[in-house]
């Protein structure tokens, strides 16, 4: 058992925080709205910290799971940030879906100061941190991940480096530009199927067991073809994950014709009112 601290109780950390202390670990939790810190320590126990170092003071690890490269860098290396307060040995764990190089860059000032740090995004969605069946992915140094590992499984089904700082960043990047395309394509096909008086639920039914099953078919061709998209993943969010994307293959010169289209079609879907739908609502476009 460790001693830990979670920073950021959005959709994602909350439940992996309550993960943790079912495993019987000491967590504190930081959240920039104090209430929901609140909320988690009535509910779960543990403590609450004012501030992100306040939270790293003491810490054996220290978990990050917040919205963007600003918002990581503010509880980090901020004027209260995490990184005053790391102790020598400790490791930072960050799971937000960031930039390569933010990674890097944090990698770099946690080595300096004598902790570890690792960019350690996740795949799973909210069902996944509810039911504490993440998918990790990490870069960073392997000594550092031998610490951490166990810890991280406390929520996840599977947690694996993948190489150095900013490769567990590169590695959920892949994984959007796979879902992206995947979930245009599961669209189109519903709304083909629509437009010839197919019955969806019966093709989806024998389809699913040949070469087109999916996780996106699996899980969202139901509430795709009752047209309902109020819960799961963002479309903000998505537009956020495949705007660092886009960034990185313009940078390393990765062509990404595909992943540019379903962006710009996320982009319709905002316009239609669409920030807070599933990623899935991407039918909801087709269908206007």
């Amino acid at each position: 058992m460790v001693k830990a601290a979670f920073l950021g109780l959005g959709v994602m950390g909350y439940p992996m925080a309550r993960h943790l202390k079912a495993k019987g670990h000491d967590v504190t939790v930081y959240n920039r709205t104090t209430a929901k810190a609140e909320k988690w320590v009535s509910e779960q126990g543990g403590r609450l910290a004012k501030t992100p170092a306040e939270a790293a003071a003491g810490q054996d690890i220290v978990f990050a799971c917040v919205g963007n490269d600003d918002d990581l860098r503010q509880v980090t290396l901020g004027e209260a940030g995490a990184f005053k307060a790391m102790a020598k040995g400790a490791v930072f764990v960050d799971h937000t879906t960031a930039s390569a190089g933010i990674a890097r860059e944090l990698h770099a000032a946690a080595t300096a100061a004598g902790f570890g740090f690792l960019d350690a995004p996740v795949s799973g969605g909210q069902a996944g941190a509810e039911n504490g069946q993440l998918t990790v992915m990490v870069g960073g140094d392997q000594a550092t991940f031998e610490i951490a590992q166990p810890v991280i499984m406390s929520f996840a089904k599977a947690a694996r480096l993948l190489g150095d700082p900013g490769a567990g960043q590169l590695a959920k990047m892949m994984n959007q530009i796979c879902i992206a395309g995947v979930v245009q394509g599961l669209a189109e096909a519903i709304h083909f199927g629509k437009q010839s008086g197919m019955d969806i639920e019966a093709v989806i039914d024998v389809i699913s067991k040949g070469a087109a099953q999916s996780w996106q078919m699996e899980n969202r061709y139901k509430t795709m073809n009752a047209g309902k998209f109020d819960f799961g993943f963002a479309v903000d969010w998505m537009r956020k994950d495949l705007g660092i994307v886009l960034e990185e293959g313009r940078a390393n010169g990765a062509k990404l014709p595909l992943t540019a289209l379903v962006d710009q079609f996320y982009a319709e879907v905002q316009a239609m009112g669409g920030k807070r739908w599933d990623t899935s609502s991407l039918l909801a476009r087709l269908e206007r």
